[in-house]
């Protein structure tokens, strides 16, 4: 009796395209404003973080980043009260918009992308 084979692990292709989405998912907040930039990468790293290391660690990135802009919007928004957090805020959108597209995109290649500017609290 043949022993039964060992189940398929899934593809890099499959894995990359966990990999871009971790990213990818963080544009939600362009269009869900405030968690929308959160709640993406928050939900694929959860459901698809045990099929892969790299999964697992492009989703911790990508947190660690949206997690840290958050915190530099809030202290913008805060400076808002003397009219310099308003273009602060402006720049932080252009940056993490430009930042993830990057990051997908490195991803896509099979990358690793570290995010600047990031404060790492998933490790």
């Amino acid at each position: 009796m043949d022993p039964q084979p060992p189940p398929t692990p899934s593809t890099s292709s499959d894995v990359r395209t966990w990999c871009v989405l971790c990213h990818a998912s963080a544009l939600l907040g362009l269009f869900f404003h405030f968690l929308g930039h959160i709640l993406g990468p928050l939900a694929v790293w959860l459901i698809k973080r045990g099929d892969s290391p790299e999964i697992d660690a492009h989703g911790k990135e990508s947190l660690n980043f949206q997690v840290s802009m958050l915190i530099y919007d809030a202290i913008a928004a805060i400076l808002c009260i003397f009219l310099i957090g308003i273009p602060i805020l402006i720049a932080l959108w252009v940056l993490n918009t430009v930042l993830v597209i990057i990051a997908s995109v490195k991803a896509s290649e099979g990358k690793f992308y570290q995010y600047p500017f990031t404060i790492r609290l998933i490790k």
